[in-house]
């Protein structure tokens, strides 16, 4: 299993982002997909969650509203779209799965909002 993260950088409040995270190495369309974020001295927290069909979405309290989870079965892709972005919402950003019981994280991509 491989979970590579991407679209990462620095925005000012109020700006955008798109995330994306690239898998591989298992099959995509049958596993639910999650964003995590892990800000400096806290610890990861879920942002959002996309069952594997991508009929089924949850959000943390805090993005709600403001972040949208979706997921491409074909290109094997689950994408994190940002608006609104606010200086609490700096962290890396960790794609996630778990496959037979066993939890996979990608490397993690930077988000820094910030004027």
């Amino acid at each position: 299993v491989q979970l590579v993260e991407s679209g990462g950088g620095l925005v000012q409040p109020g700006g955008s982002l798109r995330l994306s995270c690239a898998a591989s190495g298992f099959t995509f369309s049958s596993y639910a997909m999650s964003w995590y974020r892990q800000a400096p001295g806290k610890e990861r927290e879920l942002v959002a969650f996309i069952s594997s069909a991508g009929g089924n979405t949850k959000y943390a309290e805090s993005v709600k509203g403001r972040f949208t989870i979706s997921r491409d079965n074909a290109k094997n892709t689950v994408n994190l779209e940002m608006n609104s972005l606010n200086p609490k919402d700096t962290a890396v950003y960790y794609c996630c799965t778990t496959v037979n019981i066993r939890v996979y994280w990608g490397q993690g991509t930077q988000v820094t909002v910030s004027s």
